[in-house]
């Protein structure tokens, strides 16, 4: 029995799976608020209070730049030890790896069904690449060895952001003067869309009706509600935001192929990509994902796929444990027979 964790800024989903034959099982999930807990150890403390379990592994996967099994989340005021929280928790071993590291790893467990094509570029071998917007922007990239993928994570997410045109230079301009530094994610993410409205709303290119200022005023997520007014068109300046977004978007999911050469593909994960995935369907995406100079046909010949289960996560934390201790009793096994 497997304990796996997907720990985001918004949300911490927790759940029990069973290996059997090396395939995983989902047994049981919960969902938590993140933030309405005082961090993970409260969280894991909840989750095993009606479970009754043998639990032999431990992953989660934790958004923030995992160093030494320690981690300190961006977008939470937590700091999760390995160590520590196997301690406290009563858990064995607790692995813990980026939770974009966490989602890559899912990526084979998946289905058909699973993902969304953006393109009709066929499923091939090579370095792949993974790309997610939720509460912040998170990137990872799979290393094909010639018969497997292997995840490993990455902090792309904050690299500088590169406006490709006047608009964006403008948008540039604007973040600069509110953060002194830009990066993806002040773009890419729902706070990041936010930031977008607020450009166009500022600079003149958008008027904001007064209905969507105070229903804007009363929300609990601004980003939810100009992606759900976007989508469904009903002002023009949450259309316009959602555009833009999808635009830049596809211009660092293509920056990300490049950087990786990841001609096994590209997966795009996250709450925001399943909630404008007709936008993302569209041909801006494709454009911005393919434009690259003389590099565009070795972009257009990559697969392209949106990731619709939001378990994956939980998966690829789940098989991250499985392997990891196949690997520690493989080990054992070779040192008893020497």
């Amino acid at each position: 029995m497997i304990l796996a964790g997907d720990i985001g800024g918004t949300h911490s989903r927790i759940a029990l799976f069973e290996a059997v034959n090396n395939k995983l099982r989902l047994v049981v999930e919960r969902i938590y608020p993140s933030r309405e807990h005082s961090g993970l150890e409260e969280i894991i403390s909840l989750f095993l209070t009606d479970q009754e379990t043998r639990i032999e592994a431990v992953c989660f996967g934790i958004a923030g730049p995992v160093i030494n099994g320690r981690v300190s989340t961006p977008n939470l005021p937590w700091i999760i030890d390995s160590i520590e929280l196997a301690k406290h928790s009563g858990l064995p071993i607790v692995w813990i790896i980026n939770d974009l590291h966490a989602h890559a790893s899912g990526i084979d467990d998946l289905g058909a069904a699973d993902a969304v094509a953006l393109n009709d570029s066929p499923s091939q071998a090579g370095n792949a690449g993974l790309i997610a917007a939720g509460t912040g922007l998170g990137e990872a990239g799979l290393y094909w060895d010639g018969s497997r993928r292997y995840a490993f994570p990455c902090e792309g997410g904050h690299a500088d952001f590169a406006p490709r045109n006047d608009l964006e230079i403008a948008l540039l301009r604007y973040l600069l003067s509110r953060f002194g530094r830009v990066s993806y994610e002040r773009v890419l993410s729902g706070p990041g869309l936010v930031n977008i409205y607020e450009f166009l709303r500022e600079s003149g290119a958008e008027t904001e009706p007064e209905w969507l200022a105070d229903e804007l005023k009363s929300s609990n997520d601004a980003g939810a509600t100009i992606s759900h007014h976007g989508m469904s068109a009903e002002a023009p300046i949450c259309e316009h935001a959602i555009d833009l977004f999808v635009s830049i978007y596809g211009a660092e999911a293509g920056n990300l192929a490049l950087k990786l050469l990841a001609t096994g593909g590209i997966f795009v994960s996250g709450g925001i990509a399943k909630r404008i995935l007709p936008k993302l369907q569209q041909a801006e995406f494709r454009r911005a994902f393919t434009v690259k100079g003389r590099l565009q046909p070795l972009l257009e010949k990559i697969p392209v796929r949106v990731i619709v289960n939001d378990a994956v996560g939980l998966l690829g934390a789940a098989r991250y444990a499985l392997n990891q201790t196949q690997l520690k009793r493989r080990a054992q096994t070779e040192g008893a027979e020497q």
